[in-house]
């Protein structure tokens, strides 16, 4: 009786397809590792360079408010901002402009090296410009497109209101007489359906 034929060749993948697929599986995972490595390191970085554009903006800011002008030299400091210790270095510079004074301001990661600059801002302090609270243009006897003098602003016209419709009439109240009748009742609200305007 003989015997039905069968091949003599198993089935499956050989030691080098496994290994060819563990080398395309771990090239792929190299590059997918370095991506998320390399997103992680810029999220880092773009945050570190906004916290220190916020310490060179506020020491600007805070140079600009002075009431006198910042003398002519470089200075820095340290300050403490989201749990990290920052070195800031500010310059400040003459300018053809007498009145007028360059604030350079670069602010790096304490343990950085002097050279190193993470953020910087340029500012200018003048003299020419108003102290905070005070009122740099005189707006008194400009008249807007349809609208009245400031307060207590002289309009030209000597105290006369030509535009009558504009001054609210007070009503005569129970007490006051009016010109040609003697005593005038208020209107019960109800009774009048439409709001008087003035």
């Amino acid at each position: 009786m003989r015997r039905p034929f069968t091949s003599h060749l198993a089935s499956g993948f050989t030691l080098i397809e496994v290994m060819v697929a563990l080398v395309v599986v771990a090239l792929g995972m190299t590059a997918v590792i370095q991506a998320v490595g390399d997103t992680a390191s810029n999220s880092a970085y773009m945050r570190e360079k906004t916290i220190a554009h916020w310490i060179a903006m506020n020491k600007v800011a805070e140079v600009r408010l002075l009431p006198t002008a910042p003398k002519i030299a470089k200075t820095s400091d340290d300050i403490e901002m989201a749990g990290r210790d920052w070195r800031w270095t500010m310059d400040v510079q003459a300018t053809p402009v007498e009145s007028v004074r360059r604030i350079d301001v670069s602010v790096r990661p304490k343990e950085a090296s002097e050279k190193s600059s993470l953020a910087s801002v340029t500012g200018f302090y003048g003299t020419a410009i108003a102290p905070p609270g005070m009122v740099q243009v005189d707006w008194s006897g400009v008249i807007g497109a349809g609208g009245a003098p400031p307060p207590g602003t002289d309009d030209g016209n000597n105290g006369e209101n030509h535009n009558d419709n504009r001054t609210p009439q007070t009503p005569p109240t129970p007490d006051q007489p009016d010109d040609d009748s003697g005593e005038r009742e208020m209107p019960d609200p109800g009774d009048d359906p439409q709001p008087r305007g003035f």
